[in-house]
């Protein structure tokens, strides 16, 4: 699967930082595990991370709370692709040629207690320094986790 981001939340009412320099979506292929793998920013400016599951997976088709695995305040989400008019935004991928497009996407997000979203930073003023943002590094790190959880489920 080929490595794409793509920008499109206009961030500019939101107080600056670190997100003003990251894409809004990212998909790639884990090297370890080779599963697929995406970061989609939520509407609050949260990150969510999703990993991909084939046909065949034992946690395809399941419900996210019946998968375990550890990953940022638990799984969230479970489901085919969310298709939209464009591949800038929601849980879909673009796979190659020789891949296929039936995954299952089991994710996480990251606007939890603790966890800082910047569209309302300002809003929340009165939590400054409580709240950690939680950077696309640190999605992808979490993704990596996921995905090497789920190929030890099914080897």
């Amino acid at each position: 699967m080929e490595t794409k981001s793509y920008n499109t939340i206009d961030k500019s009412e939101w107080p600056r930082g670190e997100w003003d320099n990251e894409p809004d979506k990212v998909q790639w292929q884990d090297q370890a595990t080779q599963l697929p793998c995406l970061a989609v920013r939520g509407p609050g400016g949260h990150w969510c991370g999703y990993v991909g599951v084939s046909e065949g997976h034992p946690y395809f088709k399941k419900e996210y709370d019946a998968c375990d695995v550890q990953v940022h305040w638990g799984l969230t989400y479970s489901d085919h692709c969310q298709e939209t008019e464009s591949e800038c935004d929601g849980v879909c991928h673009q796979p190659d040629e020789s891949e296929t497009d039936n995954v299952w996407w089991l994710g996480f997000d990251c606007a939890h207690s603790g966890d800082m979203t910047p569209k309302w930073a300002t809003y929340f003023a009165y939590r400054a320094g409580l709240d950690t943002y939680r950077n696309l590094a640190f999605v992808q790190a979490e993704c990596a986790s996921l995905a090497q959880q789920l190929k030890t489920v099914a080897p």
